[in-house]
């Protein structure tokens, strides 16, 4: 499939998202639809992974490019950030463990039930 055509297809699915997003009555970022969207696109197969193989590669290869506006944007509060700096690494240094304990715990439950699975099946 053509770049062009690949362009199209991840620009329609963003073009959908913005509009599920305009339609719901809560705020809701397009960008997170989108990507619910192409993931069920691809999960239901209505969606194949070559038809988006080399406009993704491109973004996921530029994909640095697409955090410099966040960067500068976030320079530009830096007297705020600076102001609560305290709260805010406390919140890091809480939220960032939690964070990789419910995910090794989920790792953890998720192999379990696939061993028991296989488990069943042998």
């Amino acid at each position: 499939m053509g770049i062009m055509a690949q362009i199209g297809i991840v620009l329609a699915v963003c073009l959908v998202g913005e509009g599920i997003a305009a339609l719901l009555p809560i705020p809701f970022p397009a960008s997170v639809i989108s990507m619910v969207l192409l993931f069920l696109l691809l999960a239901t197969k209505l969606l194949r992974p070559h038809h988006i193989k080399e406009k993704s590669n491109f973004l996921i290869t530029n994909m640095a490019c697409f955090f410099v506006p966040a960067g500068v944007g976030i320079l530009r509060y830096a007297d705020v950030l600076w102001a609560n700096l305290l709260p805010l690494l406390a919140i890091c240094f809480i939220t960032t463990p939690l964070v990789y304990g419910v995910t090794a715990w989920a790792v953890q439950l998720t192999m379990r039930a696939i061993q028991k699975k296989e488990a069943r099946h042998d």
